[in-house]
């Protein structure tokens, strides 16, 4: 039970960070939750639709809309048209964002890069195994909407 009770705290302390971070930019919790969803699409190479953006964060169609044209108005996220789909609209995170995201959590990436680094690669495997393991495990408890 200890290693869940130490990934909680590490929940609950990105959460507040999170939230640090929305309110001193005048965002709402979602509004971060999105960012996070189209930065990890964008690495992973996948497309993001206003659709796909509001099912991944539990929203109904007029709260995507809004979420979006407010990350629009504050130029953190653009919309654009599908090349080979003109009717789709895909939405990809500006760099005015990823600066500022940057700028706020890029001491923390850097002291859990640091911390990896005093782990030998069988460690980080075992760690990445568990990981991955809980992920499987929280998602297989959403409740389906």
């Amino acid at each position: 039970m200890e290693l869940v009770h130490l990934l909680r705290a590490v929940t609950v302390e990105f959460d507040l960070l999170g939230a640090d971070f929305a309110a001193r930019h005048g965002l709402h919790p979602t509004d971060l939750r999105a960012l996070i969803h189209l930065l990890d699409a964008d690495r992973a190479g996948e497309t993001v639709t206003p659709g796909r953006l509001g099912a991944a964060l539990r929203l109904n169609s007029a709260g995507t809309t809004g979420l979006v044209d407010r990350l629009e108005r504050l130029g953190l996220v653009r919309r654009s048209r599908d090349e080979q789909d003109r009717r789709r609209v895909l939405l990809t995170v500006d760099e005015k964002a990823v600066a500022l995201g940057w700028s706020f959590f890029g001491p923390v990436i850097g002291g859990l890069v640091s911390a990896a680094g005093a782990f030998d690669e069988a460690e980080l495997a075992t760690v990445h195994r568990y990981l991955t393991a809980a992920l499987a495990a929280v998602r297989g408890n959403r409740v389906p909407r």
